[in-house]
């Protein structure tokens, strides 16, 4: 709940502050040097010239739903419905306020199931994985919480790095997503939870960031990115998931050593200890259902298992609630019972694991089927193999023999050996829900965007790094709450470091592969200067200020990020309105 009420008391006002200033200055025309194409172009449309989507509200009311239908820059590229149609086409223009209005309650309601499913399904499957694997929260911030908080980043740098002249607005947006990630989530997880950072994996993360910034600036300022460059981002990262990995092995061994020894662990080594907080891991959420066990044991059918294994509602907790919760819970009741249907659970801290055999069967039918329907947005689900029978439905007829088989090779009573692998495919699942709604988030803004004359510099900088790291804040922040901050806070730079270094890396070279021998840069004037140099200025903070903290992390600390954040949206948005800039020679 803490991280929902940072969104919605911080994040949301200060959304429609900055769309009110952006509709009180769009009377004066846009800022001098503004791009005039959005950062995600339409693939394969080579239309000249594009004619800039914002233009619409200047046209009249029985135009622009046209402009909107045939207009390239006006297209979107991923997600399931399309807004600024709706907005355009489907609302007259005197209930234009009503469609932002239902947009804005739409994007209230994304923003609740990218928590539910963080929350109940990404966060404890990534923990299952990580007590299966025996990683160190640290590793697995770096691996599989940065991989799922990273994919919106991602897909929205692939597509945008589809077209070399618009390419350098991608690393804009991963810029404008780094700043937010490394002060807002970061300063968010030490107000929530104060805690003591590891110290060498801080450094070390902090260090590899700095290098991948260095990196991306120096690119910008070539103006290109050849093979060798692509390849380059690609290995850094490899090397530094390989090094996080090495410098776990050798804190274990060394730890292994000191106690043969008898040589007790000091504070200090504590400290620098890349397992999870002992104090913190052990707090759970407590379970109710402990309390009303039945005093006769009797084995529940496969038919009550099922349905109960449906039901996220607790009667009993339903009565000890306030009214507020309560209406909360009906809002999230569709959300609950949709990710327990598609999304697997794994759960180590219980004896059965939280083994439902009838619902894991379908699992095995069902979570396939979203996996290639979420993936892309569905383009690969419906894509037909030879021109004759679709992957979904192989996938449907392969998740169902396998389904048949665990069915009739396991028990209610028991879990199978390998029922650690649906803490994978839950992960995955869970991570592909956050995307798909994450894209939805974009998707509505960039719409709002639109009707509110925003410029694609602000668009970038502003509403989508807020969408491209809402996965991000809620994950991190409910790790952070349910007590292991030192995994969330090593996924605010494990988590962004995989976003510029995978994201650039692997958007240049598909583009290279393409037949380009190198992808050419555009930056978009003096504002991309100004997000590299607040991205980097952030890090040398943090690297200077976090050792003299003694690397405990507070509440002010976390004030201090908070303020920089609002300082570095004031210099970018002056720059941008022509405030800030460079006098020409």
């Amino acid at each position: 709940m803490a991280s929902r009420r940072l969104y919605l008391h911080w994040v949301l006002p200060l959304f429609w502050v900055l769309l009110m200033v952006e509709t009180l200055s769009g009377a004066y025309g846009p800022p001098a040097g503004a791009h005039t194409s959005l950062p995600f172009p339409a693939s394969g449309v080579n239309q000249t010239p594009v004619i800039d989507c914002r233009d619409v509200c200047g046209l009249n009311a029985s135009d622009r739903c046209d402009f909107i239908r045939t207009n390239p820059d006006c297209r979107s590229e991923g997600g399931y419905l399309d807004y600024l149609e709706g907005i355009f086409c489907h609302f007259p223009p005197r209930l234009l306020p009503l469609a932002v209005t239902l947009y804005a309650f739409w994007l209230l309601y994304l923003f609740l199931i990218l928590g539910v499913t963080a929350e109940k399904f990404f966060c404890p499957n990534l923990s299952a994985i990580s007590t299966t694997l025996k990683l160190s929260h640290n590793v697995a911030g770096v691996t599989f919480l940065a991989f799922g908080n990273g994919a919106p980043d991602i897909f929205s740098a692939l597509v945008a790095f589809s077209d070399p002249h618009t390419a350098g607005l991608a690393f804009g947006a991963l810029f404008g997503a780094g700043v937010l990630v490394t002060t807002v989530v970061a300063g968010g997880i030490a107000i929530l939870r104060p805690f003591a950072t590891a110290s060498r994996p801080f450094l070390r993360d902090i260090i590899f960031y700095m290098v991948a910034v260095f990196l991306t600036f120096t690119a910008l300022y070539r103006g290109r990115v050849t093979l060798a460059w692509a390849l380059g981002y690609l290995g850094l990262y490899a090397f530094y998931v390989v090094t996080v990995v090495l410098c776990t092995w050798i804190y274990r061994w060394q730890r292994r050593r000191s106690l043969v020894y008898s040589t007790p662990a000091t504070p200090e080594m504590l400290s620098d200890s890349e397992e999870e907080d002992r104090v913190s891991s052990t707090t759970t959420s407590y379970d109710y259902r402990e309390e009303y066990q039945p005093l006769l044991f009797y084995q529940a059918t496969t038919a009550q298992i099922l349905v109960q294994a449906l039901n996220p509602l607790d009667c009993r907790k339903w009565k000890n609630k306030p009214v507020y919760w309560r209406v909360l819970k009906v809002l999230k009741l569709p959300v609950e019972v949709l990710l327990l249907l598609t999304v697997p659970l794994v759960d180590p801290d219980r004896e059965d694991r939280n083994w439902k055999r009838p619902l894991n069967c379908l699992h095995l039918v069902i979570s396939p089927l979203v996996l290639v329907l979420t993936l892309q947005s569905g383009a690969y689900g419906v894509y037909e193999i030879g021109g004759l029978f679709p992957v979904w439905g192989i996938v449907v007829i392969a998740g169902t023999a396998l389904a048949a088989v665990t069915f009739f090779a396991t028990s209610n009573s028991e879990p199978p050996r390998l029922h650690w692998i649906f803490a994978f495919l839950g992960f995955l699942t869970s991570a592909l829900w956050i995307n798909a709604a994450a894209t939805e988030v974009v998707n509505v803004l960039r719409s709002l965007g639109v009707v509110f004359r925003l410029s694609n510099t602000v668009l970038g900088l502003t509403l989508l790094a807020w969408g491209n790291s809402i996965g991000d804040a809620f994950s991190d922040f409910t790790l952070a709450r349910q007590g292991y901050p030192r995994m969330a806070f090593s996924a605010c730079f494990g988590g962004i470091i995989f976003n510029v270094l995978v994201g650039v890396g692997l958007g240049c070279l598909l583009q290279i592969s393409r037949g380009h021998t190198e992808v050419t840069l555009e930056p978009d004037g003096l504002l991309v200067w100004v997000l590299a140099g607040a991205l980097g200025l952030s890090l040398v903070c943090s690297l200077v200020s976090v050792p003299l903290q003694s690397f405990q992390l507070n509440k002010v600390y976390g004030v201090c990020l908070l303020l920089f954040y609002v300082s570095f949206l004031v210099v970018a948005l002056l720059t941008e309105f022509g405030v800030i800039h460079l006098k020409s020679v």
